[in-house]
Order: structure tokens, then C-alpha cells, then sequence
């Protein structure tokens, strides 16, 4: 079969890397709500795809990964007065529900969570360091992101046109405004680990490059997730990913369109949302 990989922009077929089986990462949700029609869209999209495969005859490792440490988490943890895990394990159980009312949810689909291998993000970052890929500021642990001279290759996008701003993080603990966060510096009321530079807690994009690379290797067959996520979050998966582990990270890259109100992107951000 031939599916359009985001990487080249264009068809090609598809063979897995280990004949008769097939990897797949889906980016799964940040559990501190309800998921909404567009945050299922994605799950349908590639649930179905993983549905095909197993049709075929072909095994499936896929993998739905749960952020259960982020801003939005703690941010709501903080409003309710309750811990962190708490809100992420009511959504989890939540988004589990919902997904099993879909027909999507199976003993299948292996669920990890950000939180279960902080102690292998802290060695994944401790080998960009080692590297000199990313460095250490006030607690906070960047990727320089001029190191990687393919970064832009899923999203086209050139580290001579970004500007800080629209869905780059802007802070002077950076040495350039497109550097990402792997680490952040311990804040009161937060929660933390320890790291031999500091105490802290994971960033973002770092928590999905290691859960597939502990559960599916260094090299997986198909990345997946909507659109919206190939910049910065996949574009930065891949910097990180491919740096640390000498390899490609994904042979193909799929993205689903987004689901819109108005012409508009379905988001809790902008309160135009359907609850699934």
C-alpha cells in the first residue's frame, strides 16, 4: 500500500522495516480534560490504519502515550488543590472511556506514561550534553537546535526565518530563540526529579522521543499525530531522536488534517470544541 509520507511530501510504499511487522507511534493526549472531537480524530484516523495492518496479517506494536506531566497538568492541579497524578489519572480513566465508546480502545494499544521513564529522559538528555548538542542554563537544559543541520526537514520551516513567538518559547536562558527545552528548572509548586544538573522535570518534546525509543527501539516504522504537531513538537522529536541515537528516528511521517468550526481549528483554547 502506499501512504503519503510527510517527510519526502509524497506517496510512497510502504514496507516495515522487519518484514511481517509494523512499529507505530501515535501521539497521544495531555491527560488534564476531557478529550473533545478533535482530539479523536487522530485516534480514529490511525486506529484505522492499525486496523488495516492487522487485517493484512501483519503484527502491530502501537503505542498511545499518555503526558501526564505538563503546564496544562499542573496548572490544574494547582485550581483543584489536588496532585498531579490525581488529574492525570481521572482524565486517563476518562479518555479511556471515551476512546472505549469509540471502538477504539483495545488490550492491543500499549499505553505508556511520560512519568514511568523520567530516569531514561534523564540519560537520553545526558547523551545530547555529552555531545555538546544541548547545554545546561540556570537548571534548564536546551537543545541547541544549531547542531542539527537537517532541522527543518519535516516542516520545511529554516532556522534562519524562525522568530520567537508563535509556538516557540521565548526566554533569555536560551542561546537562540528556536532552542527547546529538555529540562526545566524546578519551580515551587511543581513537581521534580533529580538530575545530575539539577532538579526538574522533563520538557515536552523529550517525553515522546523516549517512550518510543523504549518501547519501539531507535528506528520505528510510522510516526503519527495531527497536523498542528509537526511544528515544533515532531519537527523536534526528530532533532533530539536522531542526535541522540545516531539512526532515523521514523521512516514515515503521517499527519491528519484538523477538524474545524467556522474555519477555525477545533481547541480548547478557543472554546469552539465538542466533547467526544
Amino acid at each position: 500500500m502506499k501512504l503519503f509520507n510527510s517527510l519526502t511530501g509524497k506517496k510512497e510504499e510502504f514496507y516495515p522495516i522487519n518484514s511481517g511487522k509494523v512499529t507505530m507511534y501515535n501521539c497521544g493526549p495531555t491527560v488534564y480534560n476531557y478529550i473533545h472531537v478533535g482530539n479523536a480524530r487522530p485516534i480514529v484516523v490511525f486506529d484505522t490504519l492499525r486496523r488495516y495492518f492487522l487485517y493484512k496479517g501483519l503484527d502491530v506494536k502501537f503505542v498511545l502515550n499518555f503526558t501526564d506531566i505538563d503546564d496544562k497538568i499542573i496548572n490544574r492541579a494547582n485550581e483543584e488543590n489536588k496532585t498531579t497524578e490525581q488529574i492525570a489519572e481521572k482524565y486517563i480513566e476518562e479518555f479511556k472511556k471515551d476512546a472505549s465508546a469509540l471502538g477504539l480502545y483495545d488490550y492491543q494499544t500499549i499505553n505508556p506514561r511520560a512519568t514511568h521513564v523520567v530516569d531514561q529522559m534523564i540519560s537520553f538528555i545526558q547523551t545530547l550534553i555529552d555531545k555538546g548538542a544541548a547545554y545546561v542554563s540556570s537548571g534548564d537544559v536546551y537543545f541547541d537546535v544549531n547542531y542539527d543541520k537537517e532541522y527543518g526537514k519535516l516542516s520545511g520551516k529554516k532556522i534562519e526565518d524562525l522568530r520567537a513567538g508563535s509556538r516557540v518559547d521565548v526566554s533569555d536562558l536560551k542561546r537562540n530563540p528556536y532552542d527547546f527545552a529538555l529540562w526545566k528548572n524546578k519551580k515551587e509548586n511543581e513537581p521534580y526529579w533529580k538530575a545530575p544538573w539539577g532538579e526538574g522535570r522533563p520538557g515536552w518534546h523529550i517525553e515522546c522521543s523516549v517512550m518510543a525509543k523504549t518501547l519501539l527501539g531507535d528506528t520505528i516504522d510510522i510516526h503519527t499525530g495531527g497536523e498542528d504537531l509537526k511544528f515544533p513538537h515532531h519537527e523536534n522529536e526528530i532533532a533530539q531522536s536522531e542526535t541522540c541515537n545516531d539512526a532515523p528516528f521514523a521512516r514515515f511521517w503521517l499527519h491528519n488534517g484538523m477538524i474545524t468550526v467556522n474555519n477555525e481549528k477545533m481547541s480548547k483554547s478557543k472554546g469552539n470544541f465538542f466533547y467526544s
